[in-house]
């Protein structure tokens, strides 16, 4: 890993002497410019982009106990700099980046001269954005108790949101845990169905000037997650703290800070296209690792009996069959999920994880978080929520050759929930144990602040297409809106590219898919998460194609580059990946008709590629993947057709 940090000339444009009441800092291309203003007291910034309003002038600031940093404002000087960094992270969208950006660091002081910086970083396509603030005097730490920052959209701003939720409700108490459903190309007006604000990521399109995605980064236990307001005419949308309500009432919805101390980082991705909102690493740019990996993580697959099996599937010899069934594929993980330890037990687990490993797989198994903060029954319980168990726990983990865990059940943003997915995930790294966090918040520059990180759920995710009909039929609106919002901040646990054609054991009964088989395999491309889920089922290796099972035994995990060629969200989308030297294209629709393209791959110009499709059979409602070879011009197009809840693939 190398950093390098210029300082050079930056484009920067003062209205009046060398403090100045108004200053611009222009992205490294002159098409990003941000300008940042303090007039009678009050701070704000703005954004356009191709000299078109991206973000109208919007509030600045925050209220803390030791003092208000929102009015009475002045500025009292800048600093600027060129930042150029050279970094490499595993399990996201790419795997090298290039971070070039021009950084503007604005300081006020408020009535009383307490001072304050906020930070701006821009790069090409994005803004990031922080408040710091120093020790001055005997005074050490802070509670911020309101953050004014907003984000006002130009009135021809259309949202594709998804809702926060009241606290403590859905099953067994276990909500916020933003596994809400988007609704696309609503009116900033309409309110948001809890009446709680909106979950990051946020997308917005304005009008026909672009797109704008609004989120945050950084945030560890230093700091509170946080989410927007409804949208208000006069302020726009405004930062909101987690709800009092959540974790059952306990610890404070205020975020507490150390001084010095900086908040983290607010980020805004803009783009003409949707290009550079579905490549953005902006959540990776502005942080720094945490601490180093105790190891070589790996990446790769791993099967999972519960989406379909359930909990009377987590019994020792189920548990074989999966590991048989993921050793049959190739992959290198079997998750065991919930109460593994009263159903299986312990020692009869090491017994499992011994077969698992001479059979070239290894296991994750499932925890819950703590459980003095929710009703979910499911076991085991506080194994991860103090140091000392933990300890114990990924020590005897180590022991038995058990290279991840899933921990489950957070329900909630307050700082000290946010300290725990930071303690579980440095303890884990200490014993060799990569983490997948469900039901649990967005994570925030996660995969680069903490090596062993892999994904979190965060996301109305695959469970919910077992659960009812009516999911299953949303399934490709969702996965055709993640690109652009959820997956394009962080990494993704959807929980399991599903082969079963009905949701059931026997796989005849209960509800059916409702997408083919091809949208599910391209779906394990669009989806990305360095340990995948591929939710074969044991009855799927005799019951698939052949052409079938022969790609999913080799589809990557891992990625080097991400490209956008095309779509819309909640609609349809296409995009490329590379694995080493070789690219994946994958498409998946859910327009509601068969959809033509004129597709622009630049990465097999002249090439001839296999191409995945799928093609209707008379009488049956599934489709049948066929594979045949397309010669893509000289130029890089080729023109390819989806169905309706099908499937694309260009290899």
């Amino acid at each position: 890993m190398r950093h390098s940090f210029l300082t050079l000339g930056l484009s920067l444009t003062l209205s009046m002497g060398a403090f100045a009441d108004n200053l611009n800092v222009t992205s490294p291309d002159g098409k990003l410019v941000v300008a940042v203003d303090c007039t009678d007291g009050s701070a704000s910034y703005s954004v356009k982009y191709n000299d078109q309003q991206m973000v109208e002038p919007s509030r600045l600031g925050l209220k803390a106990n030791i003092g208000d940093f929102s009015n009475g404002l002045s500025m009292t000087g800048n600093k600027t700099r060129r930042i150029d960094d050279n970094y490499t992270m595993r399990g996201t969208k790419t795997s090298a980046v290039h971070y070039v950006a021009n950084e503007l660091s604005v300081n006020f002081q408020n009535a009383k001269k307490q001072p304050m910086t906020v930070t701006f970083r821009v790069s090409d396509n994005d803004v990031a954005f922080r408040y710091s603030f120093p020790q001055k005097g005997e005074t050490a730490c802070m509670v911020v108790k309101e953050e004014l920052t907003s984000f006002r959209l130009p009135s021809v701003t259309t949202t594709y949101i998804c809702p926060q939720s009241d606290p403590m409700i859905g099953w067994k108490r276990t909500k916020p845990s933003y596994e809400e459903e988007y609704t696309p190309n609503a009116p900033m007006t309409a309110k948001s169905k809890y009446g709680r604000g909106y979950t990051f990521p946020c997308l917005f399109k304005v009008g026909k000037s672009g797109w704008v995605l609004v989120s945050e980064t950084g945030t560890n236990g230093n700091y509170a997650g946080c989410h927007l307001t409804d949208y208000d005419a006069a302020k726009g949308y405004q930062i909101a703290f987690p709800m009092q309500e959540e974790a059952n009432g306990w610890g404070s919805a205020e975020p507490a800070m150390t001084l010095p101390g900086n908040t983290p980082w607010r980020t805004i991705t803009v783009g003409a296209s949707l290009k550079p909102i579905v490549e953005t690493t902006v959540a990776y740019d502005v942080v720094e690792p945490q601490y180093e990996a105790s190891e070589d993580y790996k990446p790769g697959r791993y099967t999972w009996s519960w989406l379909i099996w359930q909990d009377n599937s987590v019994n020792y010899d189920d548990q074989v069959k999966f590991i048989d069934t993921a050793a049959e594929m190739g992959y290198e993980y079997c998750l065991v999920d919930g109460f593994w330890d009263t159903q299986i037990g312990r020692k009869r687990m090491e017994e499992l994880s011994r077969y698992a490993q001479s059979k070239g797989v290894h296991l994750l198994l499932w925890y819950n978080s703590n459980g003095f903060e929710n009703d979910a029954p499911q076991t085991p319980k506080n194994c991860m929520n103090t140091s000392v168990n933990r300890k114990r726990e990924m020590a005897w983990l180590k022991k038995i050759g058990v290279k991840g865990i899933k921990v489950d059940f957070f329900g909630g943003d307050k700082q000290h929930t946010m300290q725990l997915y930071e303690d579980i995930l440095s303890d884990a790294n200490d014993y060799g144990i990569q983490v997948i966090f469900h039901g649990c918040t967005l994570p925030r520059g996660w995969e680069r602040m903490y090596p062993n990180f892999v994904a979190s759920e965060a996301v109305l995710a695959s469970e919910n297409t077992f659960f009812t009909e009516h999911h299953a039929k949303q399934e490709g609106f969702e996965l055709t809106m993640h690109p652009f919002c959820r997956n394009a901040v962080a990494s993704m646990d959807w929980g399991g590219t599903i082969m079963n054609r009905y949701m059931s054991k026997d796989n005849k009964s209960r509800h059916r898919r409702y997408t083919s088989d091809l949208f599910e395999m391209a779906a394990a491309i669009v989806n990305q998460s360095s340990v995948q889920c591929i939710a074969i089922q044991p009855n799927n290796l005799k019951e698939l194609p052949q052409l079938e099972l022969d790609w999913l035994k080799t589809v990557p995990a891992a990625w080097d580059e991400t490209r956008f060629i095309d779509g819309q969200p909640g609609r349809y989308v296409v995009l490329a990946r590379r694995s080493g030297d070789r690219w994946y294209v994958a498409g998946l629709n859910a327009t509601g008709t068969t959809l033509k393209l004129d597709l622009n791959l630049p990465m097999f110009a002249g090439q001839q590629v296999d191409c995945y499709t799928d093609k209707a059979v008379k009488g049956s409602q599934w489709p049948e993947t066929m594979i045949r070879k397309v010669k893509v011009g000289k130029n890089g197009r080729a023109k390819v057709e989806l169905l309706n809840n099908g499937g694309l693939l260009l290899q």
